[in-house]
């Protein structure tokens, strides 16, 4: 029994990341337009829609995994002791590392099974469809109890954003033929100082970007 307690406890740990990653991405990121660096980094993000990696995201992973311990290692000992208390503070930060590793390989990898193919379909429709919407990145049914899931049949993307997204265009910036199903290339390539600005601004307002 205390096997399978420490099972459900991993499995609520891992889960409370996936809240906790909606509420942050919904409401610190998006709701606050800019204000404060995380909302600021992430609609920067928005900007392009590219990705990098760099040491932050291990401090970050180091930080959440250190709030884990300090916030589910005292409630879980309450609730049945070390059992329940060390794999609910370790499923909070196993969850954001799959965050952390979906969220990238969303931009830098083609899908291969149909969670990867839904979870990169769910999320560009937030990123080029509606911002204020998906914001869930590894799971979907945070937005469908809080009624922020859209799932068009085809998700557009602006030509000159498709960049940012290496594996969906051939060597002639065109849409791969695999991906037809799900997307739709618009728009022109052609982007200056101020079709930059305009998506700036519509990015850090939460609204997707033009064609």
């Amino acid at each position: 029994m205390k096997v399978i307690g420490a099972l459900i406890a991993f499995a609520v740990g891992v889960n409370l990341w996936f809240l906790f990653e909606y509420l942050l991405h919904r409401f610190a990121m998006h709701q606050l337009h800019g204000k404060g660096i995380m909302s600021r980094e992430h609609l920067e993000h928005h900007v392009k829609a590219g990705w990098s990696f760099d040491y932050t995201h291990i401090l970050s992973w180091l930080g959440v995994g250190l709030v884990g311990a300090a916030v589910w290692l005292p409630v879980g000992y309450l609730l049945g002791g070390w059992w329940i208390a060390i794999p609910l503070a370790a499923g909070w930060p196993v969850g954001y590392a799959f965050y952390e590793y979906e969220h990238a390989m969303c931009h830098l990898r083609p899908p291969h099974t149909a969670y990867q193919r839904w979870v990169r379909k769910h999320h560009f429709q937030h990123h080029f469809g509606a911002p204020m919407t998906n914001h869930g990145v590894s799971v979907g049914w945070w937005d469908l109890v809080f009624r922020t899931n859209e799932a068009p049949e085809k998700v557009k993307v602006p030509r000159r954003m498709a960049a940012g997204l290496g594996w969906i265009i051939d060597e002639r910036g065109e849409l791969r033929a695999e991906y037809a199903a799900d997307y739709e290339l618009v728009g022109s390539f052609d982007s200056d100082e101020r079709q930059e600005q305009l998506d700036r601004v519509r990015a850090f307002a939460s609204v997707a970007p033009d064609a």
